[in-house]
């Protein structure tokens, strides 16, 4: 599976800027080949190994910095990677936008950041949807809870207060599906 240089380079940018005193202590405590992927300057349209260059350095952020909480360590990451992704244009797009279409859009997005993957929506509530990964060959529960922290901040940039986003079902526990199950105030 491969992630894209865009969510690769949110993660260091996360470190750089939340944990700035000991971004090189987390960056030398990475293996090589993480550290290739990270020194070398990610470009936001290549493709990189997922294991690599995702899940390792997020297991790594969560050591250091969040206890070794690794489903909170992904949740903040992903958290992260929405504030800085959805600025400029798009933070007046989003502003706009009803929350509903924000993840109708967000199901798409998601394909253009993870391959080969699917994601769909499965059921929509006045204050809430339900999402399915339906594909997603190499299943960890660090890229599960990346994308549930990155929906929530998503939505909190449309206004929506109380937003929740639960991991329902699981394809690392062998449910057919992963399931988010979101609603907002």
């Amino acid at each position: 599976m491969e992630i894209k240089g865009t969510a690769v380079k949110s993660i260091k940018d996360f470190v750089d800027k939340k944990f700035k005193e000991r971004s090189k202590e987390w960056f030398n405590s990475l293996p090589e080949a993480t550290q290739e992927i990270l020194k070398g300057g990610v470009l936001a349209n290549n493709w990189y190994p997922m294991k690599n260059a995702a899940i390792t350095p997020t297991k790594a952020i969560a050591k250091m910095f969040f206890n070794n909480d690794v489903k909170e360590a992904a949740f903040q990451s992903g958290r992260y990677s929405a504030e800085i992704g959805l600025k400029g244009v798009y933070m007046i797009f989003i502003m706009i936008a009803k929350p509903g279409y924000i993840i109708q859009r967000a199901s798409r997005v998601f394909q253009s950041y993870y391959s080969p993957t699917d994601m769909e929506v499965v059921e929509t509530k006045i204050k809430g949807v339900t999402l399915h990964i339906t594909k997603f060959p190499e299943p960890d529960h660090v890229i599960e809870y990346r994308i549930a922290g990155w929906i929530q901040k998503a939505l909190e940039l449309t206004n929506c207060n109380d937003v929740k986003v639960n991991i329902t079902k699981s394809l690392t526990k062998g449910d057919q599906v992963t399931e988010f199950d979101i609603s907002w105030n």
